[in-house]
Order: structure tokens, then C-alpha cells, then sequence
């Protein structure tokens, strides 16, 4: 009791604990927030339909993309509040992710006391996997976050201090987090195995079970009509062992992490040991489930269909944050119980270690070398390099989106490719022409500039259009310009001289 009465003073306060961490990963997303004013291609696909109507959106969703429509629809609504930019692009991001960092921070402040919560919660921010989509245009810091307040929900109720409202929200947050991408509805199994961990009651089971079911409904529908786009995710490589070794360190660390959690034992904020109810109720049976539950069920999944992506299962990592809070805490304890002026200085030093160690992590998540390829630089490589009256082609189609991020950099060229706009044809990248009609229109030309891949990344043409554009630019056309800046490339051609236009069989 002594060395507990010793170290309460210098426990840090709950508005604290949950406060610090959000208001750290929110400082770690705004720094280098532009990325060297840098967009890449999954960002670029954000960008152009959020720019559309509401109608136009709708229309694209019937045929590509249905499984991100509700993050279009917030986009375009934040589109048209703010304008379009990097910051607008990537704040919400940010901002999820500091939500996130402080649910963790609430969790592990429950089970497991307030150095464990603020551990927890700051060392969130500083994984790399998190890092990476802290600043991404994408919605999968938005499932993170709407995972982190579930689980919260969820132990609100195992602790007996929630209502039916609690229930409704708990339901409600698990199905938003499946219409921003339905595989996070591998939560639920999480979910349940920290039921059965922690003993739930069956008058709490059966609530649980509703709730879920309620969720799972509402995600349904996205579920199977996705099921006809199952096109989009052909290119994902099959599973391999190779893949599983990120995992499978990620699962070493929290079974660690889980080994050191006490339920019910002495906190090192002198508040005495849980009631028997939330005793079973520990760190480890909400964290570990958390963490090793959906990562193993995308593997099952890629069994069946290759989708394995760490990005699909990025609020696994709620758990291993919350493990590692765990660990903190016990340091804490251990040196609360020798030296307990010092306590207070173990998670500075271990966040000070951390923070040393992956700062070149850090530094090489906010540079655009991380990302396959930049829109913006290619835009501004073809604002620099056209002349009046030349025409444009993108190889392959999807490079299209650099004219649909930055169109002011194409004023004057002409697609000639293009037969149906993206709006029109309800599309991410339009409707391209027949490959003989592409043929004669590019004969047409004096100048074309291309728009492709830089050759650590380009593919060989997958299609008829793109080896009839390719075989074209060879034979009647010779490179004058050339530039090659993070993964695209911009290629002015000039048409041969002494070549005549052939003449049709």
C-alpha cells in the first residue's frame, strides 16, 4: 500500500491520459501534412470523385468503387466546403487517428491503469504501419477510429456501466465502420472471443449477438453488390509465407505484452483492485483478440481470394498498442516498487528511445518515395513541356488521373484516346476508343505527349489499346523530351520525318 500511496501523486489524470496521446498523433499527422506536395494514385482516385456531384458519384459506384461510396461522399462534402488540396485530402485522416489514439489511451487507462492507458495511446501514433496512413487520403484511419470507439463501447457494457443507448451506438459504430470498408466487420469475432474471455453473462451475450446482427444487416448489401467488383482487387498477389511474417511478429509482440497483464491487481494510481465483475475483464482479453483475431481471418480470407493488405486489418494495430501500454505500465510498476521518484521518468525515456529509433521510419513516411508514384509532379512536367495544339495519351488508361487531379495542366492538349469522360461513362479513368480508331487519330498528330509509369514500376501493355498506342508511338514517332520524376513519366513525341500516314486496306 505504501509504495502505492508513494507513486499516486505522480499518476497522470485521466483527462490527461486521454487528451496527451490524441493531441500527439494529431501534432505527428501535421507534420510534413503535404508530403512535399505529393499525391499518389490511390489518393488521386479520392480526389477526382470527390470533385464530382453527388449524382456522378452514385452513377460510378454502380460500376467501380462501391465499397469506398460513403468516404467519396464525406470527400465531396469536405470538397466543397474547403476546396480541394492536400490538407482537406488528408486532415480527416489525421484527425481519425488521434480519436483512435485516444480510445486506446481510455482502454488501457481502464484495464489497466494510467501509464498503461497513456503508453498505450502514444505509442499508437508512432507505429509505422499507423504513421503511413496517418497522412493518407484514403478511409482506413476512419475504420481505425470507428474500431477504437467499438471496443470501447463494447467494454463500457462487459463493465456494467452502460445503457440500451450503448448498445444502439456500439451497433451503430461497428456498421459505419463496415460501410467504410466491410472487412473491418472482422471485429465482431474479435469482439465475441473477448466475451468469451472475460465470462460475459448470457443476458449480455444475447445483447451482444443483437447488436451484431443489427451491424452485419446493415453491411449486407454492400457486402454482395461489391461481390460483382471483385475485379478491382484481381491484381492483389496470391499469399505466400513470406507475407505472414509481419503477423507474425505483430502477434509475438502482443502475446508479450499479454503476458505482463494483471487483472485486478495493484494500479499504479493507488485505486484499489477491479470488482470481481471487471476483474476477467484485463488488457489481454481485449487487446490479444483485437490484434490476433482479424489478422488471422484476412489470412483465411486470402486462402480463398487473394486480398491480403495490411491496410484492410490496420485496426488490429487498437490491440497492439494497447498491449504495449501494458508492457509500459508494468515497467512503470516495477520501478514504482524500488524507486518510486523515478517512476514517473520510465515512459519518457522508453517514448524517447522509440521515437529515436523510428525516426527514419518516420522521415521516410512523409516523403514521397513512399508512395509508388506523384499525380502532382507529373501535372506540373506536362504544364512545362506542352505546346499549343499537341495531344495527350496515358498509358496505361489509369494514368488518366493525373489530368483528372490537375486539369489546368491540360488546358489546350487534346485526349485523343478518350471516347466517354470519366463523369459520363461513370468511371475512374472513362471509356477509351477502339484501338484502330486510337491508331488513326494518333497518326493524325504532330505532337503527343505520354503519360506513363517510370520504368521501376511500368508494366509491359496488358491490352490491345495499349499496344496499339505503344506499336504507334515506335514506328511513326521519335522521343524529343523526356522526364521522370517519383514513379511517372511525361514523353514528348515528334512525328518522324519521311513517315506518311499509311493508307487504310
Amino acid at each position: 500500500m505504501s509504495t502505492a500511496h508513494t507513486v499516486r501523486p505522480s499518476s497522470p489524470r485521466p483527462l490527461l491520459v486521454r487528451s496527451i496521446p490524441a493531441l500527439w498523433t494529431f501534432a505527428l499527422g501535421l507534420w510534413g501534412l503535404s508530403r512535399q506536395d505529393s499525391v499518389w494514385r490511390d489518393e488521386a482516385a479520392t480526389w477526382q470523385v470527390a470533385r464530382r456531384s453527388t449524382a456522378e458519384t452514385v452513377h460510378m459506384l454502380g460500376n467501380v468503387d462501391v465499397v469506398h461510396g460513403l468516404y467519396y461522399l464525406l470527400m465531396h462534402g469536405l470538397f466543397d466546403l474547403f476546396g480541394p488540396g492536400t490538407a482537406v485530402l488528408r486532415l480527416p485522416s489525421v484527425v481519425a487517428m488521434a480519436v483512435a489514439a485516444s480510445c486506446v489511451a481510455a482502454l488501457g487507462h481502464r484495464l489497466a491503469g494510467p501509464w498503461a492507458g497513456l503508453g498505450g495511446g502514444l505509442a499508437l501514433g508512432l507505429l509505422p504501419a499507423v504513421q503511413f496512413y496517418l497522412q493518407e487520403g484514403r478511409p482506413y484511419a476512419l475504420v481505425v477510429a470507428g474500431a477504437g470507439i467499438s471496443t470501447l463501447l463494447l467494454v463500457t457494457l462487459l463493465e456494467g456501466r452502460g445503457r440500451a443507448v450503448h448498445w444502439v451506438a456500439y451497433g451503430g459504430t461497428v456498421a459505419l465502420g463496415g460501410l467504410l470498408n466491410w472487412l473491418s466487420l472482422m471485429i465482431l469475432p474479435a469482439h465475441l472471443a473477448t466475451l468469451l474471455w472475460s465470462r460475459a453473462d448470457r443476458a449480455t451475450g444475447k445483447r451482444w449477438t443483437a447488436a451484431a446482427l443489427a451491424a452485419v444487416a446493415c453491411v449486407l448489401p454492400l457486402v454482395l453488390f461489391s461481390r460483382s467488383q471483385s475485379a478491382q482487387v484481381s491484381w492483389i498477389p496470391p499469399l505466400t509465407w513470406h507475407m505472414l511474417i509481419g503477423p507474425a511478429i505483430l502477434l509475438a509482440i502482443g502475446g508479450a505484452g499479454a503476458l505482463l497483464d494483471r487483472p485486478g491487481g495493484p494500479r499504479t494510481d493507488g485505486t484499489p483492485a477491479a470488482r470481481p465483475r471487471a476483474r476477467r475483464l484485463s488488457a489481454a482479453a481485449v487487446g490479444l483478440p483485437l490484434l490476433a483475431v482479424p489478422q488471422i481471418g484476412l489470412v483465411g480470407l486470402s486462402l480463398i481470394q487473394p486480398l491480403f493488405l495490411d491496410r484492410y486489418v490496420l485496426f488490429s494495430l487498437l490491440g497492439l498498442a494497447l498491449l504495449i501500454g501494458v508492457a509500459i505500465g508494468a515497467a512503470v510498476e516495477a520501478v514504482a516498487r524500488r524507486r518510486p521518484q523515478a517512476a514517473p521518468w520510465v515512459l519518457p525515456v522508453v517514448m524517447a528511445v522509440a521515437v529515436a529509433a523510428l525516426l527514419p521510419q518516420a522521415l521516410a513516411k512523409r516523403s514521397p518515395a513512399s508512395r509508388v508514384d506523384d499525380v502532382l509532379t507529373a501535372a506540373g512536367d506536362v504544364r512545362r513541356m506542352k505546346k499549343p495544339g499537341d495531344a495527350v495519351l496515358f498509358i496505361p488508361a489509369a494514368r488518366r488521373d493525373t489530368r483528372l487531379v490537375s486539369p489546368d495542366a491540360f488546358v489546350g492538349l487534346r485526349d485523343i484516346a478518350l471516347a466517354r469522360g470519366p463523369e459520363e461513362s461513370g468511371t475512374l479513368k472513362g471509356t477509351e476508343a477502339r484501338p484502330d480508331r486510337i491508331r488513326a487519330a494518333m497518326l493524325a498528330q504532330r505532337r503527343i505527349l505520354l503519360v506513363t509509369d517510370a520504368p521501376g514500376v511500368a508494366r509491359p501493355p496488358a491490352t490491345e489499346r495499349e499496344r496499339a498506342k505503344t506499336s504507334v508511338l515506335r514506328t511513326y514517332f521519335r522521343p524529343v523530351a523526356d522526364e521522370q520524376a517519383r514513379g511517372r513519366r511525361v514523353t514528348v513525341y515528334e512525328r518522324r520525318t519521311g513517315t506518311s500516314r499509311p493508307s487504310r486496306d
